[in-house]
């Protein structure tokens, strides 16, 4: 007779052969029942609604959304396909999102199909689908986001309703301007009679300052009769000039947030005190402040680093050579590398103080910074050489948040234009606020993200003159909700006034962070 253990890998290899042919949503039928109770039992599928299951790490805790939201436009793609087949297109607000970059998980996804009958399906962790009767346009177009039916983006631009111009100006503007010739739009303008519409358009191309598009939808209406009546919707003329010629939408993308973000930062950040004039005194406030920032930092993360163990690391007596039980502890290694990239950070540090520019500084040295922070865990076999080759190759999440990082081939793009703004920006608490809330929007790395997130901020508020900056672990849900905000909604005050409050504290000489014992 098979053993409990036996059976449990029967099921398991079921449940393999399910995720090596693609499937995330497995349906009821996909697994006998007696391989479903086993695999529920022990935590390695979760029922989403009934009769539909994902498959989750079985270590996975009692609340932890990561699985699903990472998992949602997958689960989505194959429910949906099921449900209605090649009947239904998400809405074409939605798409437009997606279309401009936005990849959220979205609190609720708004579905169009003929075969709909307005029904709210509630899924895991506070998300649903709803599902409008509604016909799509013969006119319209779909395409594959996510392997989940979208319209296409003059689609998604045409049929979005005004609203979007205000409630998603960011993505609205993103998405205008990744249409290279009105051609594009004026097949879906001219055949639905969409004279409304085009007036819509041709203002809001006005507005970007994309003259050739706007003309040629009013000449071009108006030539077959239409009524054509030209109205900016937006609620304020652009203020910043956008590249036609750019391929990715995320560059715009930031752009813009950058643009609109910074607005907030200025308004309520203190100002900037300036570089100091004792340099010497500055930077070794910042080495006191080492074995504090480290087991914040750390801890933020869930490394498990205590105080003893990060001035072991800081002395040298540490070995991983000679000491088995410190080589093999992934936390020593982390530990070990935040020690040398935090030198790593001093270095970029003095040559600010010497008068390089910030951004120019952190864009030739911060990935000093990264092969430092895993220099250790490479050196010891934790990690493969590779991992030290730089941005990622491939698709990262990040545990409990609805945003889904930029794409590998985003990263690439984003990457340059983040430094080239640090390099331009003037006000040193944009720098700082925007500087850490864009990398880790971008994630650039499989693995340090947040880590090098507040170095690159630290490093942008010394360069103004502020205090070395520390963020509590017992701050950490406010600091993730905070950015989830930020990145989710588009509204960074949440993070500024949280970082705000923490640099007022350090510039009034109120204590640092304490580190529990």
């Amino acid at each position: 007779m098979a053993t409990p253990g036996e059976k449990l890998a029967e099921s398991l290899e079921k449940l393999k052969q399910l995720q090596d042919s693609g499937i995330v949503a497995i349906k009821a039928n996909d697994l006998s029942r007696i391989n479903k109770t086993r695999l529920i039992n022990n935590g390695f599928i979760r029922e989403v609604i009934k009769g539909w299951y994902i498959s989750t790490p079985h270590d996975e805790k009692q609340g932890d959304s990561t699985s699903w939201f990472t998992s949602f436009w997958k689960f989505c793609s194959r429910y949906l396909d099921d449900r209605y087949g090649n009947d239904y297109c998400i809405s074409a607000e939605q798409s437009l999102k997606l279309h401009s970059g936005d990849n959220s998980v979205p609190r609720q996804l708004i579905v169009r199909s003929p075969k709909g009958n307005n029904s709210l399906t509630e899924l895991l962790f506070g998300t649903s689908v709803l599902v409008i009767k509604s016909p799509i346009s013969e006119i319209s177009e779909t395409d594959f986001h996510n392997g989940v039916r979208v319209f296409n983006l003059p689609s998604a631009i045409v049929y979005s309703s005004p609203s979007i111009f205000s409630k998603q100006a960011i993505d609205t503007r993103t998405a205008l301007m990744m249409i290279k010739d009105s051609s594009e739009l004026l097949r879906i303008l001219l055949d639905g009679g969409h004279s409304t519409i085009a007036g819509r358009l041709v203002g809001a191309y006005r507005n970007l300052g994309q003259d050739t598009i706007a003309d040629d939808i009013l000449k071009t209406m108006k030539s077959v009769g239409y009524d054509v009546r030209e109205k900016d919707p937006f609620s304020e003329q652009s203020s910043i000039l956008l590249d036609t010629r750019e391929r990715s939408p995320y560059v715009n993308r930031i752009k813009l947030m950058w643009n609109e973000m910074r607005k907030v930062v200025i308004d309520l950040f203190p100002e900037a005190p300036g570089i100091p004039i004792d340099t010497n005194a500055y930077m070794k406030m910042i080495e006191d402040i080492y074995t504090t920032d480290a087991y914040h930092s750390l801890s933020i993360e869930k490394y498990i680093v205590s105080p003893q163990l990060i001035e072991k690391v800081k002395s040298g007596s540490w070995e991983a050579d000679n000491n088995e039980n410190d080589r093999k502890q992934k936390d020593a290694m982390a530990a070990r590398g935040y020690w040398q990239a935090f030198n790593s950070v001093k270095e970029s540090i003095s040559k600010i103080f010497e008068g390089e520019n910030p951004g120019s500084v952190v864009k030739r040295d911060h990935g000093n910074w990264y092969r430092e922070l895993f220099a250790p865990s490479v050196t010891v076999g934790l990690l493969k050489p590779s991992d030290l080759a730089g941005y990622r190759n491939n698709q990262v999440y990040i545990g409990q948040s609805l945003h889904t990082p930029i794409n590998k081939d985003g990263v690439r793009d984003v990457m340059p234009l983040l430094f080239r703004l640090l390099e331009e920006e003037k006000n040193a608490s944009v720098r700082a606020v925007l500087g850490h809330f864009v990398f880790v929007y971008t994630h650039p790395y499989m693995d340090g993200n947040g880590r090098m997130g507040r170095f690159l901020m630290n490093t942008m508020l010394v360069s103004g003159g502020y205090p070395w900056t520390v963020i509590p672990v017992e701050t950490r849900e406010e600091y993730m909700n905070a950015l989830e905000s930020a990145s989710v909604d588009l509204d960074i005050k949440p993070f500024v006034e949280f970082l705000a409050n923490l640099v007022e504290s350090g510039l009034k000489g109120e204590p640092l962070a304490k580190i529990s014992i």
